[in-house]
């Protein structure tokens, strides 16, 4: 069946879904934007700027606003996704009484469900059905992609012609976007990577230098190619724009919210504290607790990962993760 696509409903009024929101009704399309906050959805939509999670970016009038998910969903072609992780059941419950039809779905979400352990195409087709639906991930750091510089990022689906549809409704010359068919591994990548940059934000928080942090991002993206091939995922896709691209943007940049988390624990400060003082969600510090349990399943040696968790959840001395990883057994690369 051909989808014709013309309006659009993010759901999600973060940043990255504030700014796809943005960025698609500057490219012509009829835009809805869902928040689960009546409240502040208002003041945004008086003002224009998501002022908590996208500063400075002014929101075409022509982005409609709204957090009734019926109005939202309303004769939509496309649905994004752009919601924390820990939130999507509650809402894909809500989606799911709804007309949903043959609209499209694009998933733009990075973690994976700690209790069933799946990453989240599985969630919404356990909750969906066979709905029409791609994946979107690649180093998009959400302000960069609103201001216009030059950004890529990899759509990915079971079906090929879907994903080209969404390629073309996507791409731009400021928004470079490719296609794949290995969605496990575009999802794998986009969630795993938020344990390295954490890694990456210790060494940052203790006073590492550059040779610290490229040693914990490409042995890193060696753990995540690991556990992604034993997942089914194919090894080239690590090494494109979802694997190590990704990575290094989420490792180096000063906006990454996981690495600012990781920056934190390395000057000492508790998860508690530095997740109080955050709007926005570190996908990260719960993708460690289903990455950890992943590896033991399929025994897959994380090495990195398991001194994250560590850090997080059991509260040990960043010092002394480093330590336990640098007097490991020594091997072949």
């Amino acid at each position: 069946m051909k989808h014709i696509i013309k309006r659009i409903s993010v759901i999600g009024d973060g940043s990255w879904g504030t700014t796809l929101a943005v960025y698609l009704a500057r490219k012509g399309f009829d835009v809805a934007l869902w928040g689960p906050f009546e409240d502040y959805l208002r003041q945004v939509q008086a003002t224009r700027i998501n002022s908590k999670f996208l500063p400075d970016i002014e929101i075409p009038e022509s982005v409609s606003m709204t957090h009734d998910l019926t109005t939202a969903l309303h004769q939509t072609d496309l649905v994004v996704l752009a919601l924390p992780s820990k939130y999507i059941m509650r809402i894909l419950k809500k989606i799911a009484r709804e007309d949903i039809g043959r609209k499209v779905f694009l998933s733009v979400i990075k973690g994976i469900e700690y209790k069933t352990l799946t990453c989240m195409s599985q969630v919404i087709k356990r909750e969906l059905g066979k709905v029409p639906l791609a994946v979107l991930s690649g180093p998009t750091i959400a302000r960069e992609v609103a201001l216009g510089i030059p950004s890529s990022a990899v759509i990915a689906s079971e079906d090929p012609r879907l994903a080209q549809k969404l390629q073309d409704v996507f791409n731009s010359d400021r928004f470079r976007i490719y296609t794949n068919s290995d969605v496990i591994g575009l999802e794998l990548g986009g969630s795993l990577k938020n344990i390295i940059a954490i890694a990456c934000g210790v060494c940052d928080g203790l006073g590492f230098g550059t040779n610290a942090k490229a040693a914990i991002l490409s042995r890193g993206l060696a753990e995540i190619a690991r556990l992604g091939h034993a997942m089914g995922a194919r090894a080239d896709t690590f090494a494109g724009l979802a694997g190590l691209g990704d990575l290094v943007t989420t490792c180096i940049s000063s906006q990454s919210r996981n690495r600012y988390v990781g920056e934190q624990l390395g000057r000492g400060e508790s998860i508690t504290s530095i997740l109080n003082s955050m709007d926005m969600v570190a996908e990260g510090v719960e993708t460690v607790r289903a990455a950890v349990r992943l590896s033991k399943r399929y025994k897959i040696s994380m090495p990195i990962t398991t001194e994250v968790y560590r850090i997080i959840y059991q509260k040990k001395k960043p010092q002394n993760a480093v330590q336990a990883l640098m007097t490991r057994k020594v091997k072949s690369e």
